[in-house]
């Protein structure tokens, strides 16, 4: 029997996975990751690479992919609290230009599958949010593409509370618009 539940999205391909947890009064223990789990739901994905990040509240990092070489990216939080989103970005796509967003957080466990040919971003909620995430490719720095978060043709419903600032790199700043995407 396997660690994990994999809820299906209403985006081809995109999950959200929950993981085991086995707890008692020292704590807990949860695997993250099983190739053969995956496997088994049909993510028969290899990963290549593990990156880390910490951020404040209202940081918002996105919405990041590669153009040449997408990545396919196994997210989660261990610390703190993101809402993560996924754009569909695949050409021919049913769901294209479709997008679903999850709140991640140290207490729900949960991960967000992100397979290739998606942009994705996250927004943090809490006062400080650990970020940690396995790509299926390495990254590649001359193959960055990103949209604008606040895109009005994707309209992602951001839960940006009353007061809180975005705070966006300079070069999320200058992110393109969706509708340039393929051209």
């Amino acid at each position: 029997m396997g660690q994990f539940t994999f809820i299906k999205t209403d985006i081809e391909d995109l999950y959200i996975i929950e993981p085991k947890v086995f707890g008692d009064n020292r704590g807990y223990f949860m695997e993250t990751y099983n190739y053969n789990d995956f496997k088994a739901a049909g993510l028969d994905m290899v990963f290549v690479q593990d990156n880390q990040s910490r951020s404040k509240k209202g940081v918002l990092r996105g919405l990041h992919f590669q153009k040449k070489n997408p990545q396919g990216k196994l997210v989660r939080v261990i610390e703190g609290e993101v809402y993560d989103v996924a754009v569909d970005i695949r050409p021919g796509s049913k769901t294209y230009g479709k997008w679903h967003g999850v709140l991640l957080s140290k207490e729900n466990k949960r991960q967000f599958y992100v397979p290739e040919g998606f942009a994705h971003g996250f927004l943090v909620l809490s006062d400080v949010a650990e970020f940690v995430y396995k790509c299926t490719r390495f990254y590649d720095p001359t193959d960055e593409g990103a949209l604008y978060y606040a895109d009005p043709d994707i309209g992602i419903d951001w839960p940006i509370s009353e007061g809180m600032e975005v705070l966006l790199s300079e070069k999320d700043k200058k992110n393109g618009a969706f509708q340039d995407l393929n051209r």
